[in-house]
């Protein structure tokens, strides 16, 4: 599974983006998805994950409420919807799926080559 994200940029706070990760290779649908970030100096977090049918999504406390995580099957696509920015979302955004044999786990197959955020104050 080869997985490219986009959509990242500068934004206010308080502004919206979406972040869009494209996969190709095998059956996109076999895989739950996540997205994580990773800001300078700071370790590699957690933001959001969805299942393979989309039915179940988890979101990491900071982002509850502000972020929605979801996915097109038929267009091999998932989607980070980030509302109501903070200067500290801003990080390395990446894109990770996850196979059928981690299910339960943290551990992610496949990664994306990340995306940049930024949120001015």
């Amino acid at each position: 599974v080869q997985l490219q994200a986009s959509g990242g940029g500068l934004v206010q706070a308080g502004g919206s983006l979406r972040l869009s990760c494209a996969a190709s290779g095998r059956t996109f649908s076999s895989y739950a998805m996540g997205w994580f970030r990773q800001a300078p100096g700071k370790e590699r977090e957690f933001v959001a994950a969805i299942s393979y049918s989309g039915g179940v999504t988890k979101y990491a406390d900071s982002v509850k409420g502000r972020f929605i995580i979801s996915r097109d099957n038929a267009k091999n696509t998932v989607y980070l919807q980030m509302n109501s920015l903070k200067p500290e979302d801003t990080a390395v955004y990446y894109c990770a799926a996850q196979g059928p044999l981690q299910a339960g786990t943290d551990k992610y197959d496949y990664w994306g080559q990340g995306t940049q955020v930024t949120v001015s104050s």
